[in-house]
């Protein structure tokens, strides 16, 4: 049931010579960054969609009872709000073990908006974008589940727990994380009050 990546994410050299790049976070790395990074900035990436089919077998369920976490879903016209990190090539072996259950090392297009501030208001300049990287779970690793219809799926959230804690703690954190930077996510909202039916 479960893919250790870090071999596979070790191989990959892209930002190996760059003293800097950035790394886009849609799920727990919103709300738990617990890894040395040089600036953060909300931001966003198109043509995906985050939703929770991915299995946690190590940090938010167990191989007996895997919980659910997020991955991004191909969608063309979506776009998934997150928060980026500009990190060192040295942050990545931490990252990898972090996401070694089933999540890949993905170039994306990461857009930023860019703030001029005057005296009396936010002007809004034209966004930026650069090249970075996500963790990305696709459906041929042995961790995905896929889709479930929403009551199957927030009731496997309400009762898995891992090392890392509750999965129903895991998504209501994103829930709080996302609205905290503006951003409603259906798949996210109506899964979190599902789960807290349950409680």
């Amino acid at each position: 049931m479960t893919f250790d990546t870090r071999g596979h994410n070790g191989q990959m050299t892209h930002f190996d010579q760059h003293d800097s790049f950035w790394l886009f976070g849609y799920g727990s790395l919103i709300w738990k960054a617990d890894f040395a990074y040089l600036e953060s900035r909300p931001a966003w990436i198109v043509d995906w969609s985050r939703r929770f089919w991915q299995g946690s077998h190590d940090h938010r369920g167990t191989p007996q009872a895997p919980g659910r976490v997020v991955t991004l879903v191909a969608e063309r016209g979506a776009r998934c709000s997150g928060m980026a990190y500009r990190i060192t090539p040295a942050v990545l072996a931490q990252l990898d073990l972090r996401e070694k259950n089933g999540y890949l090392r993905e170039l994306v297009p990461i857009h930023f908006v860019q703030q001029q501030t005057t005296l009396d208001r936010a002007t809004p300049v034209p966004e930026q974008r650069v090249e970075g990287l996500i963790y990305l779970a696709t459906p041929d690793n042995a961790a995905f589940l896929g889709e479930a219809p929403l009551n199957d799926m927030a009731e496997q959230i309400a009762h898995a727990t891992g090392p890392s804690g509750s999965n129903s703690e895991y998504l209501l954190n994103l829930e709080r994380a996302l609205q905290e930077l503006g951003v409603t996510d259906l798949h996210v909202s109506a899964l979190a009050a599902l789960v807290k039916q349950t409680a």
